[in-house]
């Protein structure tokens, strides 16, 4: 491992200088953190036999850095709110069709409330297998927001190990823990919903009921509309739906209702009856309607979704956005001063004497020049299978 020792400080560097420029973290918080992924990075090198045989570790290092770096920094710019949002909506969908116990049919709010019970326990878990992985105190909380990012990326990372089964087969970790969970719920019992409604009968002898009722209760008080969040991400899914419909993209939308279930590439190939080579094909025509759908056909609720609207320079840090303005020209600063002075397209046409659509390419190729430069400062490369 003396490649891995050799590198260890340029993956540092490497790790502490992306953060320095893509945050506004202080410049310890950047230390610490990236000092933590370094050290995960070498330690993953030094366990796995794959690397170690491949000849080129520094390679695997450098990558493994990115790809650490570029799941913190996604958290990071979600920001604390949204990037839980994000983490619970990943997770959820992935033991959604897992958490309901045998035999017994349950409604999807039902599913739901089970849903978030589990991730409340099992987030605990996961910090506390942060703190033993990252030797760090047993009493640490996260509390910065680059700390937070750090520990939702290690929490996403964490869920998706693969466990090995009897058999040669293996099981994400959060679907293992979610069908335990699930064994141990007690048997669904009935729940007088005018009795729950009216607070509960204080008389009653019979605690399970009692609290079942309050439960019902609870999830009543609760129900207040969706944080704005939830509701911008399920309107870009039931938006991009309509838009693959519209478009006869029917096997698009096969595919990403899968997507959305978080299920291994070899599962969706299986389901939809696919070679790896058709699987691909589909794959990439589906992140061509995406990519158009995200730049051009609903622009707007994609960029508010992600925190990246023209308020915000799309998303930019002040670095990537001096970038973004060396690379356009002219013309493009113009049609970009337009939209952030909210003209429509008809005047912004008519004050650059060009057509409806000619606006609307333009901008399209603009958005693409800022997600570009957005993406590019953390294009690692996909995750490793050693993991």
């Amino acid at each position: 491992m003396r490649e891995v020792c050799q590198g260890v400080e340029a993956i540092f560097q490497l790790l502490f200088n992306e953060l320095r420029q893509s945050t506004t973290a202080s410049e310890q918080n950047c230390r610490d953190v990236a000092a933590r992924l370094a050290n995960e990075v070498t330690r993953i090198c030094n366990e796995s036999h794959r690397i170690k045989t491949s000849g080129d570790i520094e390679s695997w290092a450098k990558t493994l850095a990115n790809h650490r770096l570029k799941q913190v920094l996604k958290y990071y710019r979600l920001g604390s709110h949204r990037g839980r949002i994000d983490l619970q909506s990943t997770l959820s969908a992935i033991v959604y069709r897992y958490i309901t116990p045998s035999q017994t049919p349950a409604s999807y709010q039902a599913r739901v409330t089970l849903i978030e019970d589990f991730l409340q326990g099992f987030y605990v878990e996961s910090l506390n297998a942060f703190r033993r992985e990252t030797s760090i105190d047993e009493n640490y909380r996260p509390r910065s927001l680059l700390e937070l990012s750090e520990y939702m990326a290690f929490t996403e990372r964490y869920a998706k190990r693969r466990i090995p089964l009897p058999g040669r087969r293996s099981q994400q970790l959060l679907i293992l823990r979610a069908q335990t969970f699930s064994q141990q719920q007690p048997p669904e019992t009935s729940v007088d919903m005018d009795t729950a409604a009216e607070g509960g009968t204080p008389d009653s002898e019979n605690t399970w009921n009692d609290a079942a009722i309050q439960q019902v209760r609870e999830v009543m008080v609760a129900s207040e509309p969706e944080p704005l969040e939830a509701n911008l991400r399920d309107k870009v899914v039931e938006e991009l739906f309509a838009y693959l419909e519209e478009r006869q993209q029917h096997d698009c939308a096969d595919y990403f209702t899968l997507r959305l279930q978080d299920l291994p590439t070899s599962e969706i190939e299986e389901i939809l009856g696919l070679t790896p080579r058709q699987r691909d094909y589909l794959q990439q025509r589906f992140k061509y309607h995406l990519i158009r759908f995200a730049l051009s056909h609903r622009w707007e609720l994609v960029h508010q979704w992600l925190e990246a609207d023209l308020e915000k320079n799309l998303g930019l840090t002040p670095h990537q956005w001096q970038l973004f303005q060396n690379k356009i020209d002219p013309q493009q600063r113009e049609l970009l001063h337009h939209k952030q002075q909210g003209h429509s397209t008809q005047e912004i046409a008519q004050a650059l004497s060009c057509t409806v659509t000619q606006v609307d390419k333009r901008w399209f190729k603009l958005l693409e020049i800022a997600w570009d430069i957005r993406n590019r400062s953390v294009s690692g490369s996909g995750a490793s299978e050693d993991e």
